[in-house]
């Protein structure tokens, strides 16, 4: 197949579907009409000889054939995108759209209320927040950074670490007034424990302990399993079990008593967070500016922490 200068503005039709789930953004993005979007994805399938989307009234979604196909091309417009930033000098422009899969944890009790500052430094940029199961194919997804707890697993990613969150096991008061107060870890085994779901093995995560170089990990048993950190610290400020949370997002919560650190000599146990971005040369400058954000605010809550509070029976 001889080139057709054709084909490379198809693609670039199809990743702004891709990017916006659907013609009409798509549209959006590009400048034309939701028929024009349309018109210019036919004549790229019919190019190709492949259907590369399947449409809905509701969505618009990749084919096995589409979405092999653009995993192969999307590196391809990348680099025509970083050679035209570096030749236009806009290296340093934050702008556009940016879409970010976000840590369920992360948006709600750490980044939410504090994001109008990043809105303010960068006026013309736009995002979108999505959280999936786990961390998946970015580029076919369309989406342009993941910021997430846990391990990198996808080598095909650029992974930066940002900080490392302290885990803390907390309790209402009202519940250790049921229950009591736990005097030791291995004493967890007689309490109700609130579990959260690891979405990589689809079991709850293992409870460890670390305290200097001793080290201690069992399970523990509850009646409820949570995806939702935030409906699962709900849960135990209500009184209705123990919990192991990431220990950003609940500083008020501590300060004000309404919640406990049961186990303040056993805060060895880190937990990292990092971000994820396709592989490029020259990372989008929307990209490096949102994740240098939440490492600013990852590390001013760190140095912000309030110390280690303590509960007494009665208090």
């Amino acid at each position: 197949m001889s080139f057709d200068g054709r084909i490379l503005s198809g693609v670039s039709v199809l990743a702004a579907v891709v990017e916006g789930g659907s013609f009409v953004k798509a549209a959006e993005l590009i400048g034309i009409t939701d028929s024009g979007v349309s018109r210019a994805i036919g004549r790229l399938e019919t190019r190709l000889g492949v259907r590369l989307l399947d449409r809905t009234t509701r969505s618009v979604t990749l084919t096995d054939e589409g979405r092999r196909f653009y995993q192969e091309v999307k590196p391809h417009l990348n680099a025509i995108e970083d050679a035209a930033v570096v030749a236009s000098g806009a290296a340093s422009a934050v702008r556009g759209r940016l879409k970010v899969d976000i840590d369920p944890f992360f948006l709600p009790l750490v980044l939410a209320g504090r994001l109008g500052t990043f809105c303010e430094r960068h006026p013309d940029l736009s995002i979108e927040f999505v959280t999936k199961e786990h961390v998946g194919d970015l580029v076919a997804d369309g989406i342009d950074l993941a910021i997430r707890f846990g391990e990198p697993r996808l080598a095909s990613l650029v992974a930066r670490k940002l900080i490392e969150a302290p885990i803390l096991t907390v309790a209402s008061p009202r519940y250790l007034e049921r229950h009591g107060r736990p005097a030791h870890p291995r004493d967890l085994t007689a309490h109700r424990c609130l579990q959260f779901l690891d979405p990589y093995t689809g079991r709850p995560f293992e409870w460890e302990f670390i305290r200097g170089d001793e080290a201690i990990d069992f399970p523990t048993t509850g009646p409820l399993t949570f995806t939702d950190p935030k409906a699962m610290l709900d849960e135990c400020l209500a009184g209705t079990g123990i919990a192991q949370v990431i220990g950003w997002g609940i500083g008020q919560a501590l300060a004000r008593g309404s919640l406990v650190d049961l186990f303040p000599d056993w805060h060895g146990e880190r937990f990292p967070l990092f971000a994820f971005h396709p592989s490029r040369k020259h990372p989008p400058a929307k990209v490096r500016a949102f994740i240098d954000f939440c490492a600013e605010i990852a590390m001013g809550l760190e140095r912000s922490a309030p110390r280690e509070q303590s509960w007494k029976e009665g208090s």
